[in-house]
């Protein structure tokens, strides 16, 4: 909040507090806006919920409705619980007609990224099993195929697209799996989105995205 000039209160930032793991460690999420953010809800069910969604509602030249989350890590099956219990939560037709944004760590693979040929190679040298032998990509799939546009390649191809570069047992790989997704009618509003290298600030770069308010 400070960062960003906020003031630390519950309308302008809110942390969604994750269920505890096996481990007991909790992944937990947090939403930060300059504009208050109104009627918050959380979704932690571990039925459904690897870590946290945090729903909440703001305005920005109507109604937008935001979800921040962190994916579960573990495997595509799991991930697809994710993807589906979000989907369930909206009304098709109002969400193709209406504001809405999906963003965070999905930790899921898009089949738009240039992966290189030997990738699946490279995952099993390196022993990184949660997308799968060979790997998938139906959590982005099946995001898209409700409607979620992925903002990154909405006006064309980026010039960067790694949001994490990983090196396990000398196999370097680059990933993204850090996304901002939005319903038709807020990619419609989309003036551009990217990556941004934050150096050591983060194992992860940010992606962001600016739209323009009608």
């Amino acid at each position: 909040a400070a960062t960003l000039g906020l003031p630390a209160d519950e309308a302008h930032v809110h942390l969604g507090i994750a269920r505890p793991r096996g481990s007991g460690n909790r992944y937990h999420v947090a939403v930060a806006s300059q504009r208050p953010l109104r009627a918050v809800h959380l979704h932690n069910d571990p039925r459904q919920i690897g870590h946290c969604l945090v729903q909440c509602q703001l305005e920005a030249g109507g109604p937008l409705t935001l979800f921040g989350t962190h994916y579960d890590a573990h495997e595509e099956d799991l991930l697809l619980i994710e993807a589906r219990y979000l989907c369930a939560l909206l009304e098709p037709e109002a969400f193709r007609e209406g504001l809405y944004l999906l963003a965070g760590d999905l930790n899921s693979l898009s089949p738009r990224d240039p992966y290189p040929p030997d990738f699946a190679q490279r995952l099993l040298l390196s022993e990184t099993d949660k997308y799968g032998h060979p790997p998938r990509f139906s959590v982005m799939e099946r995001l898209e195929s409700f409607g979620w546009i992925d903002t990154l390649y909405h006006r064309g191809p980026p010039s960067e697209w790694v949001t994490a570069r990983r090196d396990r047992g000398g196999v370097a790989i680059d990933y993204r799996t850090d996304y901002i997704l939005a319903s038709p009618r807020m990619a419609e509003r989309l003036i551009h989105a990217e990556v941004v290298d934050v150096g050591e600030v983060s194992d992860h770069q940010a992606v962001v995205a600016t739209f323009r308010e009608e």
